[in-house]
């Protein structure tokens, strides 16, 4: 939670010094290439992260071998895809112009497999519960990226934000792999090497319901985003960006608790339902009151980047952070099922999300414009709330929430 708040806050001190020191044609370019590259890199490294915090915690002496694997799994992956984004780059918009060509393709695909390793490295230290390490590695890398932007911009102009970005990860990554292969990882060894790792079977099966619904939240974060930038082009793109991302911090804070919440329960199944309960009572503590200064303070936040971004972002941001107490129910109830492998239902309930933010999304901007995208981020999260409200109830204060069927029972073990 340290680590979303930190990283949070100077990510939009970062974007507020891009809004001003870069061209809103150049901000909304690096925008919509870091969507791009975090949907690219999110359809491997993101959507195995669920499987990564699930299974570390009980994985014992093949601890490492099931976080190279997953690095591996995740790098050789983001090159398939990105390759087919590349290809497919011409058809996206004037917003995706600088990544035609050869080198911008290499470099390209070259920052999906760093950003892939980096993306994971937040879930490797969270299920060796040591997410500690999470805020100082994130907070490092807001602040030397805040210093790289101003340095490069009077220099590079145009590239400024792209190699801010992505300098202070390619140099951070060996630097916290060292950390997790030679301290971390063999103390969760040495503490779980009594507990039988997972089968391939286990995994696959986790993986199966898990990652199609890791696939939706992905969809819903990146191509909401990038159909926006299709639609309304590189200047206004940079508004709608600038609101999202600051909505997108409020929502981040729901999704690590119940990140947490999975791994724990993982570790203790008993306590899940007292578990639960407290990580929705934190979490709601928290984003009643930060939402509703947000939605107060979102003219006055957004006019720090600049008049337009005013004028156009305040109606989405006061959106998105009313979405954010809806959501954060939704993703406790999910970091439970997690912990009690039900894949299948974790698949359904994003299944369902996805479709029902993304037509919702298009079809509310095609019509009304940018906010038409936030409207539909709220009545999508506000009617989950609803539907999955009985059965957040059910898992909260059930006795033995692990054992709640046979089937159920035999894929926890």
């Amino acid at each position: 939670m340290i680590n979303t708040g930190t990283t949070g806050m100077l990510g939009v001190a970062y974007w507020l010094l891009a809004a001003r020191r870069y061209a809103a044609v150049d901000v909304g370019q690096a925008s919509a290439a870091y969507s791009a590259m975090n949907m690219v890199s999110g359809l491997t490294a993101a959507n195995i992260l669920g499987a990564v915090t699930r299974f570390i915690p009980q994985s014992g002496r093949r601890t490492s071998a099931l976080i190279r694997r997953a690095y591996l799994f995740s790098s050789v992956a983001s090159v398939s895809v990105a390759v087919l984004f590349l290809v497919t780059v011409s058809h996206w918009g004037a917003s995706y112009a600088e990544l035609r060509g050869m080198i911008p393709a290499l470099l390209f695909i070259g920052c999906v497999i760093v950003w892939g390793v980096f993306t994971l490295q937040d879930g490797v230290l969270t299920g060796l519960r040591s997410a500690v390490w999470v805020p100082i590695e994130n907070g490092t890398f807001g602040i030397v990226k805040i210093i790289l932007l101003l340095a490069f911009a009077a220099a590079l102009p145009r590239t400024g934000i792209e190699m801010s970005w992505m300098l202070p990860v390619i140099v951070s990554l060996p630097l916290v792999n060292l950390l997790i292969f030679g301290r971390l990882v063999p103390a969760h060894e040495h503490l779980t090497g009594e507990r039988r790792p997972p089968t391939v079977q286990q995994i696959g099966r986790f993986l199966a319901g898990d990652y199609t619904g890791a696939l939706c939240v992905l969809a819903i974060s990146n191509l909401v985003p990038i159909a926006v930038a299709i639609h309304v082009g590189p200047r206004m793109n940079a508004y709608f960006y600038m609101a999202w991302t600051i909505g997108g911090v409020l929502f981040l804070l729901a999704v690590n608790m119940a990140t947490s919440l999975t791994v724990e329960g993982a570790f203790e199944g008993g306590a899940l339902a007292a578990n639960c309960r407290s990580a929705l009572r934190r979490t709601m503590l928290l984003l009643v009151p930060l939402a509703a200064v947000t939605a107060l303070l979102a003219p006055v936040a957004l006019g720090l980047f600049g008049r337009g971004y005013a004028a156009y972002g305040t109606p989405i941001l006061e959106l998105l952070a009313a979405a954010t107490v809806p959501k954060a129910l939704t993703e406790i109830y999910l970091g439970a099922l997690r912990a009690q492998s039900r894949a299948r239902l974790i698949a359904v309930i994003q299944i369902v999300r996805c479709v029902l933010t993304l037509g919702l999304g298009l079809a509310l901007t095609v019509t009304i414009g940018m906010v038409g995208a936030a409207l539909a981020v709220l009545v999508s999260e506000t009617f989950m709330a609803i539907m999955i409200a009985p059965g957040a109830r059910r898992v909260m204060f059930a006795a033995r929430p692990a054992a709640l069927s046979p089937r159920t029972k035999g894929e926890a073990t």
